[in-house]
């Protein structure tokens, strides 16, 4: 009796052994959906953005902060390996831990007063009132303006002699004080980074206060809550989020800030923080004067891992509230 095979359905291709494989994969991208090819196009010029402008430069950071780099070694190429020797010079120097604390003060003081300040302007403008929109773009003012004209503004404001702000205090009899000296000038660059960051937790936390029911504040004056009591137990509750990825944005900013400093001050005297000491160290400007580039790797490669850190605190935060809802 003669076997008849059935006849293969059309468009159906069979392979066997090692063939198959091969096969397959181009079978799949050949069923790619055109959508997902161009998602592809557009992903590759952020990804070769990504590759070049921040990895790259991040592994050539922590390379020098391993190797002894001097003006010659651009010539010569040669860095010997020295290891984690030059992160204990720089931890060991005497200018490292006095850095660290005027560092602290100067991000903790400006996120304290720049979101309790932006906090209160958004929930002041939150209440509709004649002219509110035109006050409001006013506070944005200091954000739009370039740095160098905000730094060079305040740094005229606080001259010793013809400062307006020694000025102002003369009326009422006080000294004039020298705000950009050796000591002051850490109070004096902070008072200058809180009027900038104050416009971006205006402009973030606003946003977040129009994400919030108008239904829950009329129910809480239904049952004789106040406002204080309104923003206690409604409006700080439910900003939360917002307010985590403010003081997040707000304290990386803040930690690697360098311009405002460096036209008011230079980074010198207490106004020196790790980010305009290693500014100094990698051109030899301010209080350096001699370019040591391994060493200013050193303090770039410790202000990421604190950015890192901070920023996987803030995730664990994310996801406990995530859970918790």
């Amino acid at each position: 009796m003669a076997l008849h095979t059935p006849p293969m359905p059309a468009g159906e291709l069979v392979t066997e052994g090692p063939g198959r494989a091969p096969g397959a994969r181009t079978g799949r991208l050949r069923n790619l959906r055109p959508t997902t090819w161009v998602g592809l196009a557009f992903a590759l010029p952020l990804l070769a953005y990504l590759l070049i402008f921040y990895l790259y430069p991040l592994v050539e950071n922590v390379s020098m902060s391993l190797h002894r780099f001097t003006r010659a070694s651009f010539v010569t190429g040669e860095a010997p390996f020295v290891g984690f020797d030059i992160f204990g010079e720089v931890i060991s120097s005497p200018q490292f831990w006095p850095t660290v604390r005027q560092t602290a003060i100067f991000v903790i003081v400006s996120l304290t007063f720049q979101y309790v300040i932006g906090l209160a302007l958004a929930v002041f403008f939150r209440r509709v009132f004649p002219l509110s929109a035109v006050l409001r773009g006013l506070f944005l003012v200091p954000w739009l303006l370039p740095i160098i004209v905000s730094g060079t503004t305040w740094q005229w404001m606080m001259d010793a002699d013809s400062g307006i702000l020694n000025q102002f205090l003369g009326i009422f009899g006080v000294d004039p004080v020298w705000w950009l000296n050796a000591e002051n000038s850490l109070m004096s660059v902070t008072i200058a980074n809180i009027w900038l960051g104050i416009p971006f937790n205006l402009v973030i936390l606003y946003s977040g206060l129009q994400n919030i029911s108008g239904d829950l504040y009329e129910a809480a004056s239904l049952d004789g809550a106040g406002p204080w009591r309104q923003f206690w137990s409604i409006t700080f509750p439910l900003l939360k989020p917002v307010t985590a990825i403010t003081l997040l944005l707000g304290f990386v900013y803040t930690l690697k800030v360098v311009d405002i400093i460096w036209i008011m001050t230079m980074g010198t005297g207490t106004s020196q923080t790790l980010a305009t000491w290693a500014y100094s160290m990698a051109f030899g400007k301010g209080s350096s004067g001699v370019i040591r580039y391994s060493e200013a790797s050193v303090v770039g490669t410790i202000l990421l891992v604190i950015a890192l850190a901070m920023g996987f605190i803030y995730l664990a935060v994310q996801r406990r509230q995530e859970a918790d809802r």
